[in-house]
């Protein structure tokens, strides 16, 4: 079992930026990718970005935040790093950390998640 902890979000005024971090510990030799989903009241939940974490520096960006979002990750650390820009009220959404390798991670098909971090865009 690999546990996440993530950090970051808040409430942002249209057009701002933050970041979001997560960190996995526990079993991580069962992923070899990190990466987030977000899911908004109403809607299904929806990739934003996912990075390799061994293996290479494979990384896939969502086309909704594609160009204003970056992914990076501290090696050795099993921590990821998500860098939101330029940010519109509908990027408002509960954002989850996911890790697991990284086909099923690309497909939401993952074995462990984070609990979860609001980001609300108003103004």
């Amino acid at each position: 079992q690999v546990q996440l902890e993530e950090s970051g979000g808040g409430m942002v005024q249209t057009g701002g930026s933050l970041r979001l971090s997560c960190s996995a510990s526990g079993r991580t030799s069962r992923m070899n990718a990190m990466g987030w989903f977000r899911q908004a009241p109403g809607k299904e939940r929806e990739f934003v970005a996912a990075i390799l974490i061994s293996g290479g520096d494979t990384i896939y960006i969502g086309d909704s935040v594609k160009g204003r979002a970056t992914i990076s990750r501290d090696d050795a650390k099993y921590t990821v790093h998500l860098q939101l820009n330029g940010l519109a009220p509908e990027d408002t959404a509960v954002y989850y950390c996911a890790a697991d390798y990284l086909a099923r991670l690309r497909a939401g098909n993952v074995n462990s998640w984070g609990r979860g971090t609001q980001v609300t865009v108003s103004g």
